[in-house]
C-alpha cells in the first residue's frame, strides 16, 4: 500500500505541466468565469457515466486534486488520449519543432559560409543576383579545372601502361581465383609505375560535393526569400525565389535536360572510351544508357526547384559542355600536356625502330620534334607502328594530320580507312578507302598520266 501511494504521488508531481496546459484552453472568455469555476458552457456529465470513462479512478488522483478539473483521468465519453498532442499544438510546440528544423538546416557550416560569401560578393560588386550566381559558378569550375587536368594526365598514363598489365579479372575457364588475379594485377601495376585506377573518380569526388553545396545554399536562399532574390533575375525568371511556372517556365528545365544529354553524348563519343572492350566495355555501355535515361528525372526535378537554383544548374552544365568540347581539340590537349604531346614523344621511338639506322645524336634530337613538324610519310610510318601495337586511337589523329598536310597521300587514306574499320566506323572508313581507290585508278589510267604531265 505504501508503494502504491508513493507511485501515485510521483505521477501527481509529474503531471501539473500537462494539467496546466489542458486547463489553459478551457478558460471561459467571460469575465466572471473566475468567480464561477463550475459554470462553464460544458457541464460535467452525470455521475452514472463516470465508471465508463477511460483511465477513471477514484481514490488517489481525486484526493490530490480537490476539484478534479485538471485530471486527465476524468474525461468525457468523446475524449481520448489524443488530447495531449492537441494541447501541445495549441501551446506552439509545432512551431518550435519547425523552427528547430529550419535552424538545424541553416546551421550547417558550409552552407552558412557560402551564403555569407555570396552576400559579400553581391554587396561589393552590386551585380544582380543572377550574375552573382553565374559568375560564382564560373569561378568554382575554374578552381576545379587543375584537378581535372591532373586526372586526365593520370588517365593518359594508365592508358599507356594498362595494355602491358595482366587483366584485373581472371579470364573465363582459366581456373584462377579473383583474389590471386587481383593481387597479381596490383603487383604488376605498382612495379610498372601505373597510377591507381581510383584516379578515374578523382574529379567526380571533388565536383559532386561542391555541386551539392552550391545547389543547397542557393535553394536555401531562394526558399528563405533572401533579400534581392524577388527581383534578382532577368527575362522571364525575374523572381529567383519562385518555382518555374507558366509556358516560359519550362525553358530552363528543358535546357538543363538537353545539356545533360549533350554532355553524355560528347563524353562517350571519344575514341579512347569506345576502345574499351570486354567487361569494362559492357559496363561503360550500360552506364551510358543509364545517363541517357537520367535526362527524364532531371527534367522533372527542374520543375521542382526554385529558379535561382536553375540559374546555377544551367551555368554549371554549360561550362561542362564547353570544357568537354575544348578538351577534345588537339591544340588544347597539346597545351595541357595530354594526348597529342604524348604521341609526339612516344611515337618517335617506334620511328627509330622502324628505320634500320642505329640510334644517334640526330635521332635523339628527333625524339624532341613535335608531331606537327613531321612529314606525311613519317606520320604514316608512325601510325602503322601504333596500329600494330593496338593503339588505334593514337594512330588516327596522326593519319588525319598527314591528310591535312597532303590531301593526295594515298597511303594515309588507306591507313586511315583500315584504322577506322578497326574502330568500328564503317561509313567514314568506306569514304577514305573509296577516295584511295579512285585516286589509284585515276593515276593508273592513261588520261590520268596525261593530266599529271
Amino acid at each position: 500500500m505504501a508503494t502504491a501511494s508513493r507511485l501515485w504521488s510521483h505521477l501527481r508531481r509529474s503531471r501539473p505541466r500537462f494539467s496546466s496546459l489542458s486547463a489553459a484552453p478551457s478558460l471561459s472568455p467571460c469575465p466572471h468565469s473566475r468567480a464561477h469555476p463550475r459554470s462553464g458552457p460544458c457541464p460535467l456529465p452525470p455521475p452514472l457515466l463516470w465508471p465508463g470513462r477511460r483511465f477513471s479512478s477514484s481514490a488517489p488522483w481525486g484526493a490530490d486534486d480537490g476539484d478534479g478539473d485538471g485530471d486527465f483521468g476524468f474525461r468525457g465519453p468523446g475524449e481520448s488520449a489524443a488530447f495531449v498532442p492537441d494541447v501541445a499544438r495549441g501551446a506552439g510546440i509545432d512551431d518550435v519543432i519547425a523552427a528547430a528544423a529550419s535552424g538545424a538546416e541553416e546551421s550547417i557550416l558550409p552552407v552558412k559560409a557560402l551564403i555569407s560569401l555570396l552576400d559579400g560578393y553581391h554587396d561589393v560588386t552590386g551585380l544582380p543576383w543572377w550574375v552573382v550566381i553565374a559568375s560564382s559558378t564560373l569561378a568554382l569550375r575554374a578552381a576545379l579545372f587543375p584537378v581535372l587536368v591532373l586526372q586526365l594526365k593520370k588517365m593518359k598514363r594508365i592508358s599507356e601502361l594498362f595494355p602491358k598489365l595482366p587483366p584485373p579479372l581472371p579470364p573465363p575457364f582459366s581456373g584462377r581465383s579473383y583474389i590471386n588475379q587481383i593481387s597479381l594485377f596490383q603487383r604488376e601495376r605498382k612495379a610498372s609505375g601505373c597510377p591507381s585506377l581510383l584516379w578515374f573518380l578523382a574529379y567526380l569526388s571533388v565536383q559532386v560535393p561542391f555541386f551539392l553545396l552550391w545547389m543547397t545554399s542557393i535553394r536555401r536562399m531562394s526558399l528563405d526569400h533572401h533579400p534581392g532574390f524577388d527581383c534578382g533575375g532577368i527575362l522571364w525568371f525575374q523572381n529567383l525565389s519562385e518555382l518555374p511556372h507558366g509556358t516560359l517556365g519550362h525553358i530552363l528545365p528543358l535546357v538543363i535536360a538537353g545539356l545533360h544529354f549533350m554532355n553524355v553524348q560528347v563524353s562517350f563519343s571519344r575514341r579512347e572510351v569506345r576502345e574499351v572492350s570486354g567487361v569494362f566495355g559492357l559496363l561503360a555501355k550500360i552506364y551510358e544508357y543509364y545517363l541517357y535515361l537520367m535526362s527524364a528525372p532531371i527534367l522533372y526535378i527542374g520543375h521542382c526547384i526554385p529558379q535561382g537554383s536553375l540559374v546555377y544548374w544551367v551555368t554549371n552544365a554549360s561550362v561542362t559542355l564547353f570544357q568537354q568540347i575544348a578538351l577534345k581539340h588537339p591544340a588544347v590537349r597539346s597545351k595541357l600536356g595530354l594526348l597529342v604531346e604524348d604521341i609526339s614523344k612516344s611515337a618517335a621511338k617506334p620511328e627509330e625502330m622502324a628505320t634500320s639506322h642505329p640510334p644517334s645524336d640526330s635521332s635523339m634530337e628527333q625524339s624532341e620534334v613535335p608531331v606537327q613538324n613531321l612529314s606525311p610519310r613519317q606520320l604514316h610510318s608512325l601510325s602503322v607502328v601504333l596500329i600494330a601495337k593496338g593503339q588505334i586511337y593514337q594512330a588516327i589523329p596522326l593519319l588525319e594530320l598527314a591528310l591535312e598536310k597532303d590531301p593526295e597521300c594515298v597511303s594515309a587514306m588507306i591507313g586511315l580507312g583500315q584504322a577506322l574499320l578497326q574502330d568500328e566506323e564503317p561509313a567514314e572508313a568506306a569514304e577514305h578507302l573509296e577516295r584511295a581507290i579512285s585516286k589509284i585508278f585515276w593515276l593508273a589510267h592513261p588520261s590520268g598520266l596525261v593530266l599529271l604531265i
